[in-house]
């Protein structure tokens, strides 16, 4: 079978996914072991009987519904790839408006950076590798997803300190930025018995008070573990920005703002801890 021929039969198959095209192409160019420019390089270039059957089998798994992170064990995040497995979140572009975010407002020298629930680690070990001189720690309550991290960082390079444990209970601090993309989910939302969340670890997307309860213990937990004038950055839901604005302004948080994602939704709030002048 040829590569254009491959590629309309997988565009046919996968016609109830999102994005049937990019699917397509991710997954051929997975078995392929070569760039999305190849496919269209090449279309004439016939699949060996072994590619042809590995690229068969990924599809027949995407028709059922597996996200294509995990079929390849990988997604792309602010540029770089990286490891994604079932014990974590699929990185996803909406989320590089927090890292974005916390380079423009972190301090331009030295700090200490906390990326709370890290999963995969794309938060944390992406802001090690644009800002070097942060010393960032990654914290999860999961091993397996500290492990993802861990291993994450050690292929990217990015020199970073793992810790387990719920949200800031065994972080001593002070930090500079903490940073999280926590659960925000309602347990009774539609949405958790659609497309890849369906795959993804319930612990890591639902909260209880609708979505609410972890956002509101970390920015609890916050104002005791920031320097004075230090940044608290959140995701969360894009229907939450008024409650997580009034959670932070009730924790004295300064500056409190929410910053849109890539969709136009509110997606990202972010607070500063007051200087205390005496």
């Amino acid at each position: 079978m040829r590569i254009d021929a491959a590629l309309r039969q997988a565009r046919e198959r996968l016609a109830s996914s999102p994005s049937p095209d990019l699917d397509a192409q991710v997954l051929l160019c997975h078995v392929l072991a070569r760039p999305r420019s190849y496919l269209f390089t090449w279309p004439e270039r016939e699949l060996e009987a072994h590619q042809q059957q590995s690229f068969l089998a990924l599809l027949a798994r995407r028709e059922q519904g597996e996200p294509v992170a995990h079929l390849t064990g990988e997604r792309e995040f602010f540029g770089r790839n990286f490891s994604v497995t079932p014990d974590t979140l699929i990185p996803r572009p909406d989320t590089e408006t927090l890292v974005e975010l916390a380079l423009k407002l972190g301090p331009a020298g030295p700090a200490r950076v906390v990326d709370l629930g890290t999963g995969t680690g794309a938060i944390g070990v992406t802001l090690a590798l644009e800002r070097p001189q942060w010393q960032v720690t990654l914290t999860d309550l999961s091993a397996a997803a500290l492990s993802v991290a861990g291993g994450n960082a050690r292929q990217l390079g990015a020199q970073v300190t793992l810790q387990q444990g719920s949200w800031l209970e065994d972080c001593r601090g002070p930090f500079d930025v903490i940073v999280s993309n926590p659960p925000y989910i309602d347990p009774a939302d539609h949405h958790l018995d659609e497309g890849d969340v369906r795959f993804e670890p319930r612990s890591a997307l639902v909260a209880d008070q609708r979505g609410l309860a972890d956002l509101a213990t970390i920015i609890t937990q916050s104002a005791a573990r920031l320097v004075a004038g230090g940044w608290l950055l959140l995701e969360h839901g894009y229907q939450q920005g008024a409650q997580v604005r009034a959670l932070m302004e009730a924790g004295r948080f300064d500056g409190v703002r929410t910053e849109r994602d890539l969709g136009g939704n509110e997606r990202v709030t972010v607070g500063r801890q007051l200087i205390v002048n005496n």
